[in-house]
């Protein structure tokens, strides 16, 4: 179930992937195959755990070249239902325990489309304030990135 989207307090994106949906799944839910893709290149990331489970961890690092791997994500996964919804949070750690800084939850949602895999990303965020701050910081442009990059990979352009 896609939740209500408020504009005021969620970002989202939106693309057809010329790929099967459980292309793109496996390109979300394989860890090697995730780091390829998640972070925008030419930057680097690992991911250290995807536990595709209500309550699994979801962590990566995350690197600019030349620099060394540092924190970028950890989260808790709240569903992952194959091959078309993925949720995850980081206002929770793994084990459903509360983050100190946590800000978002995002809808990851694959569904059949006639050109392959309709792909949406669904970022929801507690106030205003969080949805401006995650715009700022370049949501846009790096989920959008991201989207390419995953959409390259799965359509054998990568």
């Amino acid at each position: 179930m896609m939740p209500e989207f408020d504009p005021a307090r969620d970002l989202a994106i939106a693309r057809v992937i010329r790929a099967p949906r459980e292309t793109v799944w496996r390109a979300w839910t394989d860890p090697r195959q995730l780091e390829r893709w998640w972070v925008p290149a030419p930057a680097r990331c690992r991911v250290e755990a995807l536990e595709l489970f209500p309550g699994g961890a979801f962590t990566s690092l995350y690197a600019e070249p030349g620099q060394e791997l540092g924190p970028h994500l950890d989260a808790c996964i709240l569903a992952a239902e194959a091959p078309g919804r993925l949720v995850f949070t980081d206002a929770l750690k793994a084990g459903f325990r509360p983050a100190a800084s946590g800000f978002m939850t995002a809808h990851i949602f694959l569904r059949e489309h006639a050109e392959g895999t309709e792909y949406v990303a669904q970022v929801l965020h507690a106030g205003p304030a969080d949805r401006a701050r995650h715009e700022e910081l370049g949501f846009f442009d790096g989920w959008g990135t991201v989207a390419g990059q995953l959409a390259a990979l799965v359509e054998g352009r990568a």
